[in-house]
């Protein structure tokens, strides 16, 4: 599968900018689901292209929207394409948002479409970077606009076990086997194989300080000296098109559950 923007059911179908004013007003807001993908323009070792994060949102975001029914009412906004990259400062090609400009990128887009009659936002996000953040303002977006406000993470839901190594399952955060797998299934000719680097770096095994517990802060030259933690010569176009469609299937149905879900329900008793 090669990706081809601006085509298929998530652009034709479902991409909120093609909407006219009039179009936009017409759509009956108590179910409908915005979606704001959110990634970054950043360092992916000497392999892959810097636009790596947000080409893989628009990729599983195409899938899933190629998934959904023809008539529901989720739509698509065009991703925030650069987030807060700041741990790979130093890094060329990196271009990056400070905390609290981004803060301020996604708080003035809610407000927007409160002021436009909608009720639910999911921001979906594609770079570990923005993860805190994004988590942060989804809260705060809900005190400052009473929007019904989720959160998606493509990367955290699992899924990948299938093709990817106990190792890479752990460590292969940023540039490795699964990322490259999906960029080259996508567009292959931004994919430099011959230069694909393997490095892992030295985590802890400590109860207290593995990677995943977050215990100490970290800035990529803390971790690697190629720009990645993985292994990249693993990749395949085959691997990237089954965790397309994996990722892509599993997405689809977080954006039905969200759309169906009431905020009201939470409460059992008045």
């Amino acid at each position: 599968m090669t990706f081809s923007r601006y085509t298929g059911k998530a652009w034709d179908r479902h991409f909120f900018p093609r909407l006219s004013k009039l179009e936009v007003d017409q759509l009956p807001k108590d179910d409908a689901l915005i979606v704001l993908p959110v990634g970054a323009v950043e360092q992916h070792g000497p392999h892959m292209p810097v636009f790596t994060d947000t080409l893989i949102s628009e990729v599983l975001l195409t899938e899933a929207f190629h998934l959904l029914p023809d008539d529901a009412n989720i739509w698509l906004l065009p991703a925030i394409p650069y987030g807060k990259s700041t741990e790979h400062l130093g890094h060329p090609g990196t271009i990056t948002l400070s905390a609290t400009t981004l803060m301020a990128v996604v708080m003035d887009i809610a407000k927007s479409l409160s002021r436009s009659g909608f009720q639910k936002l999911v921001m979906v996000n594609s770079h570990g970077g923005n993860t805190d953040l994004l988590n942060m303002m989804a809260r705060e977006i809900r005190i400052e606009t009473g929007l019904a406000v989720f959160r998606l993470d493509p990367g955290g839901l699992g899924g990948a076990d299938e093709w990817i190594t106990p190792l890479e399952k752990q460590a292969g955060i940023h540039a490795g086997d699964m990322e490259t797998s999906l960029v080259m299934s996508a567009v292959p000719h931004w994919v430099h194989m011959e230069a694909a680097p393997t490095e892992f770096p030295n985590y802890p095994s400590s109860r207290y300080l593995g990677l995943r517990n977050r215990a100490f802060a970290w800035v990529m030259d803390d971790l690697s000296h190629s720009g990645i933690s993985g292994d990249a010569t693993q990749a395949t176009i085959q691997k990237g098109e089954a965790m397309t469609a994996t990722y892509g299937a599993m997405i689809a149905e977080a954006l039905l559950e969200f759309q169906a879900f009431d905020m009201k329900s939470l409460k059992q008793y008045r």
